[in-house]
């Protein structure tokens, strides 16, 4: 994801494409970069702890609308903010980022292949596939930043685990 938010700002921001140059390189990088982008998620399927998670990830339960709640209302008390091992915002995050995954890589195919479907289809993945990279781009800013704000979730992201203290405050529904 990552190397395709770069490469897309190299081919969009002109500054940056001219600092970068070899704007046929970038594309066949940004290509493949976006044509990889499933294969980690399809890797962890084989993981009984991966799927585990998707278990969690995909059930929004009473405590979630809670959680939305209090959140809509700013409401920073972890109290108000129930949450299992993963908490609602992390769980939509999680639903949006997986289908805006599966729309890019639809309409960059529809772009790279051009020889295979009509010009109006090409336009239309075209337009869908900007605005959504460019939608990705702020709710992907606002995801590291969240991340910057809480170091023990960033621990938790890089080691796989974090001080039960933590879990209890942030996860109070969480039993590991």
């Amino acid at each position: 994801m990552g190397v395709c938010v770069v490469t897309a700002a190299c081919l969009y921001i002109p500054q940056l494409a001219e600092l970068v140059g070899r704007r046929e390189l970038v594309v066949r990088i940004h290509e493949w970069a976006g044509l990889a982008l499933p294969v980690p998620v399809l890797a962890g399927v084989a993981s009984r702890f991966f799927r585990a998670d998707l278990g969690f990830l995909n059930r929004f339960g009473p405590h979630d609308r809670v959680w939305l709640r209090a959140a809509l209302h700013r409401d920073k008390r972890p109290a108000s903010r129930p949450a299992g091992k993963f908490n609602a915002g992390q769980k939509i995050y999680a639903a949006w980022i997986a289908g805006a995954t599966l729309v890019m890589v639809g309409t960059g195919l529809i772009m790279w292949f051009t020889h295979l479907t009509p010009l109006e289809w090409r336009t239309s993945a075209t337009f869908v596939h900007d605005w959504l990279a460019l939608t990705i781009g702020i709710v992907l800013a606002g995801h590291i930043g969240m991340a910057l704000g809480d170091p023990e979730a960033r621990r938790g992201m890089r080691t796989g685990s974090v001080s039960r203290e933590w879990a209890e405050r942030e996860h109070s529904r969480w039993r590991p």
